[in-house]
């Protein structure tokens, strides 16, 4: 794949050789990968690729040593440190969940309900961002909310270093520690919460993509036999932080669609619980509104 001494390779056979190991690998999309890693190589985009005929030799070996990581299911975004989310660029890597463009529906709905707060009460609206995992949520919130007063608030120590990497001088007030206990002193002045929880059961570890079950760490993945144990914490801790008629967002596996919403209905404090499915369909994340 990388020529002899330092003849230049043709920019079209890396990526057929490249695109090919992938797929025998068993990457989901692999012509997609294959040429953002060599993009990453040159320190290009994708889309301008197509103006490289031939990549020198040792660019070529760079390459491929990350083609073989990324054929051993090494998360694309680990190779190349970054993850871009709605209109942000992340930093990420090793001990950080990598942020799937399906959260980006997540935050989406989150913005909108803090700009709604910001046009109708006149007010910056006040955020809570829990699991913040790599900031993402919380990022694109204070990206696209202009004043918004955003608190974030993260568990494992690793991610919250990468959070910390991402949310630098975006004003966001990121904290150390975990979700069932956070933000007492905020206690009925939120007016939107969001949450990306780990909800997977743990007897589903084998069906995990081995992108994020061996690399993603596991306190952001599983939450106990059904994987609703985070999602109970949160319709506690929400109710707690919340203003009357503040609202909670949270991300479920797309087999709980039914599962994760009546965990709120069951609580008793909320009302307008529903369901959204992400683009493909499938149930992915659900809202509820604290009872007035």
């Amino acid at each position: 794949m990388t020529g002899t001494d330092a003849t230049p390779v043709d920019r079209r056979r890396l990526l057929a050789e490249a695109t090919a190991r992938l797929e025998a690998g068993g990457v989901a999309s692999p012509a997609h990968d294959a040429a953002e890693l060599l993009a990453h190589v040159l320190g290009t985009t994708r889309g301008r690729l197509v103006l490289v005929d031939e990549v020198a030799a040792d660019r070529a070996t760079a390459y491929d040593a990350l083609v073989t990581r990324r054929a051993a299911r090494e998360p694309l975004q680990h190779l190349t440190g970054t993850a871009h989310f709605r209109f942000v660029e992340l930093q990420v890597g090793p001990g950080v969940f990598v942020p799937r463009p399906e959260t980006e529906l997540l935050a989406g709905w989150a913005i909108e309900q803090a700009l709604a707060v910001a046009a109708t009460e006149g007010r910056p609206p006040v955020v809570v961002d829990l699991c913040t995992g790599s900031g993402a949520v919380a990022r694109a919130i204070v990206d696209e909310v202009p004043g918004a007063v955003v608190h974030a608030v993260e568990l494992d120590e690793d991610a919250h270093a990468w959070a910390q990497r991402n949310l630098d001088g975006t004003g966001v007030d990121l904290r150390h520690g975990d979700m069932a206990t956070a933000f007492d002193e905020l206690a009925g002045t939120v007016d939107v919460v969001t949450c990306n929880p780990p909800y997977i059961p743990l007897w589903a570890w084998e069906s995990v993509a081995p992108e994020a079950r061996d690399h993603d760490p596991h306190l952001a993945l599983f939450s106990g036999d059904d994987g609703l144990d985070a999602m109970r914490v949160l319709a506690r801790r929400a109710a707690l932080l919340l203003r009357r008629g503040g609202v909670v967002g949270a991300e479920h596996a797309d087999e709980q669609g039914v599962e994760a919403p009546a965990v709120f209905t069951a609580d008793g404090r909320w009302c307008e619980v529903r369901d959204h499915e992400d683009l493909a369909g499938r149930a992915r994340f659900l809202t509820a509104r604290l009872a007035p």
